[in-house]
């Protein structure tokens, strides 16, 4: 096992054990393996960097490379696609650590050889790493134990190497839950933090926007690529798909708008003109409607066989018929479930219940959501038809201490 440290500014040497050259760097390939696979290294040769084949490398260690020939090839190296210098793009670098859920910083790096091979193994994250490189040979170092995160853990490394894609697959970030790639990617940098939401696909890309604060939503969303950021406001909720579009220039939110696919397009479309501060503001689209006419098991029949469902399916709301949004009724799915199947809706619903004016202040309606303990709220519009409904989780928002907002989606589960 050697670290980067131990073997930079080390030796090449000839067939001879002439010293030829000088390690200056190494060189990985990043792929679909979990271990990148050495390719060679970077020598430096009267301040010529030039190219050292794997393949012409009999022996690497602490002690510095040997050559399985004379001949040096000493034309300027020149980095190609998806190789990475480990000293240049990897080291004081940040990555996402997907197992511990952090974002830390490489003092080392690990390498093994196995199988005639030398391979990246790891990332040392700890002080002792740092001494390793920064003090003599002969210092002691700390006695804290070594940390190395095996680069199978490697969900991220942010680098600003142009030629370098150091994005993983986005299997590794998708094993984390949205709320935690969000809490990650805050704590990078904003260009390397867009850079994680632009490796997810569009359904985990949209879920992680959720959870971040609306302007850098606002911001990452309208530096993408315009076709790319209409596919993940698909997926977002209308609601919050209506806030992004709301805090983006005039201009640009019309453009995304008009990319997006017809019946997400309408749903967002259909939330802009309120205002941010109104209870129409507040809520989404997003909601289930029965008519009444329908009994206990039909409802459950057509729930069932719905393509999609709202993730607050709490409440359902019952409407005057087929096709209509007058809202005559509220029923709990905990009591739709107990209640005898071959009941009608227009028994087992509640005739009396709370709802809100689109006009309505948002913060008199999230009081009155937390007033009456309610996981949902109608809003409706003059004529006692349903726009949409405000959750809890949004009137939360706007009742909790700025400091515990972002705690919101972890204590709602």
């Amino acid at each position: 096992m050697l670290y980067l440290s131990q073997v930079l500014g080390r030796p090449v040497r000839d067939l001879e054990g002439e010293r030829v050259a000088t390690i200056k760097d190494v060189i990985v390939r990043l792929g679909e393996e979990d271990h990148p696979p050495m390719l060679g290294l970077v020598a430096r040769y009267r301040r010529r960097d030039f190219f050292v084949s794997r393949w012409r490398i009999t022996n690497f260690d602490e002690h510095g490379v040997g050559l399985n020939s004379d001949i040096l090839d000493l034309r300027p190296f020149v980095r190609r696609d998806n190789e990475v210098l480990l000293a240049r793009d990897v080291l004081d670098k940040q990555l996402i650590d997907v197992d511990g859920k952090r974002v830390v910083r490489v003092n080392d790096v690990q390498i093994i050889a196995a199988a005639g091979d030398w391979r990246v193994t790891g990332a040392d994250v700890s002080l002792q790493g740092l001494w390793r490189r920064l003090a003599p040979a002969s210092f002691l170092g700390t006695r804290k134990p070594v940390e190395v995160i095996d680069w199978s853990d490697v969900g991220y490394l942010a680098t600003d190497a142009a030629t370098v894609q150091l994005k993983s697959a986005s299997g590794k970030l998708a094993r984390l839950h949205p709320v935690e790639i969000a809490r990650l990617a805050e704590a990078l940098s904003y260009h390397h933090g867009s850079e994680v939401v632009e490796s997810l696909d569009d359904e985990t890309a949209a879920e992680t926007l959720e959870e971040m604060p609306s302007e850098r939503q606002a911001r990452i969303l309208g530096d993408m690529d315009e076709e790319r950021a209409a596919d993940i406001l698909e997926w977002m909720s209308p609601d919050e798909a209506a806030d992004v579009l709301g805090d983006l220039p005039e201009e640009k939110a019309e453009e995304l708008l008009g990319l997006m696919e017809s019946e997400e397009q309408a749903e967002v479309a259909e939330l802009l003109p309120y205002a941010d501060d109104t209870a129409g503001g507040l809520m989404t689209t997003e909601f289930v409607t029965l008519p009444r006419e329908l009994t206990v098991g039909e409802a459950l029949a057509r729930l069932r066989e719905m393509a999609e469902t709202p993730n607050m399916i709490y409440y359902l709301y019952v409407v005057a018929s087929e096709g209509s949004w007058q809202l005559e009724g509220v029923i709990a799915l905990r009591s739709l479930i107990l209640a005898d199947p071959s009941v009608p809706l227009a028994n087992v619903m509640r005739t009396e219940f709370q709802k809100a004016d689109a006009d309505e202040s948002a913060e008199d309606v999230a009081h009155r959501i937390a007033e009456y303990n309610l996981l949902a709220l109608p809003v409706v519009d003059e004529a006692g038809e349903i726009l949409g409904i405000i959750t809890v989780d949004d009137a939360m928002e706007i009742l909790l201490p700025k400091d515990w907002r972002q705690r919101l989606p972890r204590l709602l589960g």
